[in-house]
């Protein structure tokens, strides 16, 4: 989807929308050209050595990949209510990730979803949970695990996905800044 420059570049545009919110500092401008003008769905995840410090998406595509990056940089450093907002001193031990989503698109069975490939969407009336594919790898998860996870992520119970449920996948392309030490 991008090059490793592109990579590079949209990762680099993420750490300074992270440091400049943790520092109070007006967003970074981008101009939304060449990797920036990309419309997809994206998510910010910052991890903590190997725990999750927070992470936050945007499923649409109507905006500039720039605009989305900028914004979602910004906003994990303190607005995923699962975690205190980043203090300043934490800034040089995160590592930011980026995953770049394709469209979500229903499935006709659960037999469809590759585990490792697929990123989960349950819904069922106005509850929604969502899972990216990387996270069912990290936790070596079956597929029916996958499952059971996204449904309590959206709030339902573990068997929401054999009850009516809606099961959507994505695919997403995921890379990160590299540990340094």
């Amino acid at each position: 989807m991008l090059t490793l420059d592109d990579q590079l570049s949209v990762l680099s545009v993420a750490r300074q929308a992270l440091e400049a919110r943790v520092a109070r500092f007006g967003a970074p401008d981008v101009e939304c050209v060449g990797p920036f003008a990309l419309r997809c769905g994206a998510f910010v995840s910052i991890h903590r050595g190997d725990d999750l410090r927070g992470c936050l998406g945007r499923l649409t595509a109507d905006w500039p990949l720039g605009r989305t990056i900028v914004h979602l940089g910004g906003a994990v450093a303190d607005r995923d209510p699962r975690f205190p907002p980043v203090m300043p001193s934490e800034l040089p031990l995160l590592q930011i990730e980026i995953s770049l989503l394709t469209p979500e698109r229903p499935i006709a069975s659960v037999d469809d979803i590759e585990v490792g490939r697929h990123g989960l969407i349950v819904e069922h009336g106005y509850a929604r949970g969502l899972l990216l594919p990387q996270v069912a790898t990290e936790h070596a998860w079956d597929r029916e695990t996958f499952l059971e996870h996204t449904c309590m992520k959206a709030g339902l119970p573990r068997d929401a996905w054999t009850n009516g449920a809606r099961i959507h996948v994505f695919e997403a392309h995921v890379f990160s800044e590299v540990v340094s030490g």
